[in-house]
């Protein structure tokens, strides 16, 4: 099924400023969000393509994309959902957006009250990769290595040893937050013996010291779709510094790096190169092999044709993200005026220049107007 419009989706017009744009996921968040619907596979649904639109529409170079592509332009840059419902990409303009939800919907925080969660989430990392010109305008897979924090085997990641476990912390009674009455309010701060966690390791594991993690260089495959631009990120979700005392996974965030190409240049989605021909060849046409990004094509070069001059190749430039379509190639010719002429050669052009006049219409042209224009 097709993909609804991101402006109809929340329903503001095509211009909209941030603030509208906000003022309207937020009121479609409010109204859909699971927290407010269980159970409800259809909320679920409008909650994750509301915030995937609200996603694409705050960041201005996906915007930009958006608008000039529609969704082939942003596919593949981190916009929308995963398979785990988590965001792919930058949403620091929802961040805030989801704040202010969270507070409305659970009354002040994402929490009633009860046990606080001891699990501590690992931190997002970020690298990047150098790909080729080719690699980037077809996709590839390259292999990448990291180091990172991994859950530490020899206590499974609970930091004790083995043989002994965590204890519930004496000052916060494993709540991880002291509670304290203020008048008519009740604060909560995070506990400062047990950093928030509710828990102590009195017999530290000797292989982690107790942080229930270690750090380890591994590999992994990353998959690079085709289309990709320079700097552009991936992310890889749960790929990030392992959580502590069973906190989720960081993400990993790889950034795309592009080697410049020794004949071609990139525009977009097409592609742009300078193909030198000869005299001869601009004056009475050529069939010629011009180099592309899969191979080398026989173009019919038009006689007559001028330095500078531009043409098309359908289909030959950069595979469109997402898999629609393909960009064009555009081939600029340049006429190159000969060096270093053998005896043959000058006496062969001494005898053109004498018959050339009347053949070149625009230094006729301009001549016949420089004549108007001193008289």
């Amino acid at each position: 099924m097709s993909k609804r419009d991101y402006y109809e989706t929340l329903g503001v017009q095509k211009g909209a400023g941030k603030d509208e744009i906000k003022k309207a996921y937020r009121k479609l968040a409010m109204q859909f969000h699971p927290d407010r619907n269980p159970d409800n596979k259809e909320a679920e649904g409008k909650f994750k393509e509301a915030s995937e639109a609200a996603e694409v529409l705050l960041d201005d170079n996906k915007r930009s994309r958006y608008d000039q592509f529609g969704h082939a332009g942003v596919d593949g840059m981190g916009g929308g959902f995963g398979g785990g419902g988590g965001f792919n990409g930058d949403f620091a303009d929802l961040g805030d957006i989801f704040g202010d939800i969270f507070g409305d919907i659970l009354g002040g925080g994402r929490r009633r009250g009860g046990r606080r969660s001891s699990g501590r989430p690992g931190n997002d990392l970020q690298m990047g990769i150098n790909i080729t010109f080719k690699e980037a305008a077809f996709g590839v897979e390259k292999t990448i290595n990291i180091t990172r924090q991994v859950q530490c085997e020899e206590c499974d990641g609970s930091g004790a040893q083995k043989g002994s476990g965590p204890t519930s912390c004496d000052m916060c009674q494993g709540m991880g937050e002291i509670r304290r009455q203020q008048g008519f309010f009740t604060v909560a701060t995070t506990c400062p013996k047990c950093q928030g966690s509710g828990q102590m390791i009195k017999d530290p594991c000797k292989s982690c010291h107790g942080q229930g993690r270690k750090k380890k260089k591994v590999e992994l495959e990353v998959k690079v779709p085709a289309g990709i631009d320079e700097g552009q990120r991936l992310k890889l979700s749960g790929e990030g510094d392992s959580g502590a005392m069973g906190g989720h996974n960081g993400d990993l965030y790889v950034q795309i790096e592009i080697e410049q190409h020794e004949i071609f240049e990139r525009d977009g989605f097409d592609v742009h190169c300078r193909v030198p021909i000869s005299f001869s060849q601009a004056a009475l046409g050529a069939d010629m092999e011009v180099p592309t990004l899969d191979g080398k094509v026989l173009v019919k070069i038009p006689e007559g044709i001028q330095s500078g001059e531009k043409m098309r190749l359908r289909g030959k430039g950069i595979v469109k993200l997402g898999g629609y379509g393909q960009g064009d190639q555009i081939v600029t010719i340049h006429v190159e005026t000969p060096t270093k002429l053998s005896h043959d050669q000058k006496e062969l052009f001494k005898k053109l220049s004498e018959v050339e006049k009347n053949s070149n219409p625009m230094s006729r042209g301009f001549f016949d107007k420089v004549k108007e224009l001193f008289q």
